[in-house]
């Protein structure tokens, strides 16, 4: 069985750009759980790490099926294992998994972290022993090892060894700056398999520096590994990570290797993209498997070959990765996409439905316009059940007019005035706040308590603002995307304009709307 661990909770956030709030990690651990993977490092908890600290007191909540791991470093030199901090913080997160990096290359061993090498082997050695009485599950990720490997491979073997013989249930070959090329790797791995035991279970990391991070994924299961780590979309640390969203259908798909299941397969798409969303990044459309023109057709022999048999334009069904073909020129196509999405609404609805038709039309219109909506299923639902007819407005908005003002004294004033219609009474209220956007939050809520007590209960959990055109500078169009919460169930929503402060009203209303339609269904 070959298993996937992912770090994009850590090495992806090393990535340029990317900052992972505390909230941000459990939104995407668990639709990485979701997803299937069988492990989910969620960062390195040490004194100066809050927000990692925090999230292995908070991931437990959740009790996900994924194995939640922890990740460090062995101790450090001439200190016993049982007295470094950073080991026994490992420890007290209390995951069932603890991967430790250790160094493999003798260079970094003598040059950076200026020990010995005999010291450096007691280093793992003591660190595995250690955690090994301490947690259910060791693993060891053999930091620079190929480059150490190439520069002195009796020691890079002998740092393995150590780790095997005081129990790391895996020992991971990482190629760490990256550089490495697949016969390199292929020359490297068969050649590390005579000098190990023959139980010993091999995992494989890959950096993309030289832009071989998937090859070589896919290259060292054939060649005998049984884990492969890598994040989602390849987000890390200078050229990223082997990418997960390309790794796991080439095995899956290409390899007949049951992964995950069919059906999480399909979550692939809506994986990616939503960490995308998350991370605040760009989602890139030529990313194989789940990249939107990964099965993009424009009029022409392309397209008049998939329409009469798909595969003689397309490797795989899009289908299985939960993408959706689509012709550039005549935009036929997504239905089914729409459809998998309605089944919890009307799970038996035909795709050739007048109604699916409508929604697809109406949500090909909005994304066109920049919305998506993998991060903000409320408003897709929104949508959906207005043309469905299970949805009317609550509420008609007629305006709304924010204040900003800057005083004498340095501090800013922000005041929002609203005046929404409900059953043709009309309220006409204003509230401050922290900023526009609470501003008009609390506007909103003041004048919706009154006829609907329960929006009370509705918080916003977390906002987050993209450029959708940079090169516009401060006239872009941005999407604004807003998670919600009444404490029972949380929800996202969506808003787009060329206006901030139009955008996050469009996502607040929505917001608001949901709230009061997952009431009424209840009820």
């Amino acid at each position: 069985m070959v298993t996937i661990y992912d770090t994009t909770l850590r090495d992806g956030n090393q990535g340029l750009g990317i900052s992972l709030s505390l909230k941000d990690k459990l939104n995407i651990a668990i639709k990485l759980n979701e997803l299937g993977v069988h492990y989910i490092e969620g960062g390195w908890p040490n004194p100066t790490n809050v927000i990692d600290t925090e999230f292995y007191k908070e991931i437990k909540k959740y009790h996900l099926t994924s194995k939640i791991t922890a990740f460090g470093s062995t101790r450090r030199p001439k200190i016993k294992a049982c007295d470094d901090q950073n080991l026994n913080m490992l420890i007290a997160t209390d995951a069932p998994v603890v991967t430790i990096f250790g160094k493999s290359w003798d260079l970094h061993v003598t040059q950076v972290l200026g020990t010995t090498l005999d010291e450096n082997i007691d280093m793992i050695s003591d660190s595995i022993n250690y955690l090994k009485n301490n947690v259910g599950e060791v693993i060891y990720d053999a930091e620079h090892f190929f480059d150490g490997y190439k520069a002195n491979p009796k020691y890079a073997i002998k740092t393995l060894m150590a780790a095997y013989n005081n129990g790391a249930s895996t020992v991971v070959l990482c190629d760490t700056n990256g550089g490495l090329l697949p016969e390199e790797l292929q020359d490297i791995f068969q050649e590390v398999l005579n000098f190990l035991p023959k139980d010993v279970k091999l995992g494989v990391h890959f950096h993309n520096d030289s832009g071989c991070a998937d090859a070589n994924s896919y290259l060292g299961v054939m060649l005998g590994a049984s884990q492969v780590q890598g994040t989602i979309n390849g987000y890390g640390e200078r050229c990223g990570n082997a990418n997960l969203c390309t790794v796991i259908p080439n095995l899956q798909l290409k390899r007949n290797m049951e992964i995950i299941s069919s059906h999480q397969l399909k979550l692939l798409k809506e994986t990616s993209v939503f960490v995308s969303e998350i991370a605040n990044i760009t989602h890139n459309i030529r990313l194989p498997y789940v990249g939107k023109s990964a099965f993009s057709h424009k009029a022409g022999s392309h397209a008049d070959g998939v329409r009469k048999i798909s595969s003689s334009f397309e490797h795989i069904s899009p289908k299985e990765v939960g993408n959706a073909r689509q012709f550039i020129v005549s935009d036929q196509a997504g239905s089914s996409t729409i459809v998998e999405k309605l089944k919890n609404i009307v799970p038996n609805i035909d795709k050739k439905s007048k109604e699916v038709q409508l929604i697809l039309s109406k949500i090909k219109q909005l994304e066109s316009e920049g919305y998506q909506y993998e991060a903000a299923e409320a408003s897709f639902e929104i949508i959906a059940r207005e043309i469905l007819g299970q949805f009317v407005n609550p509420f008609e908005v007629i305006g709304f007019r924010v204040i900003e003002e800057k005083s004498e004294k340095g501090g800013i004033f922000s005041e929002a005035t609203i005046k929404i219609r409900d059953d043709k009474i009309t309220v006409h209220t204003a509230a401050d706040g922290n900023g526009p956007v609470n501003a008009l939050d609390n506007a909103l809520r003041k004048a919706l308590v009154e006829f609907y007590p329960s929006i009370n209960s509705v918080s916003l959990e977390d906002y987050k603002v993209r450029v959708l055109d940079e090169t516009k500078g401060t006239a872009a169009k941005v999407r604004v995307l807003i998670e919600s919460s009444d404490g029972k169930r949380k929800w996202g929503t969506v808003g787009v304009s060329k206006n901030v402060i139009e955008a996050s009203w469009l996502a607040l209303i929505d917001s608001m709307k949901y709230k009061l339609m997952m009431d009424k269904l209840k009820d």
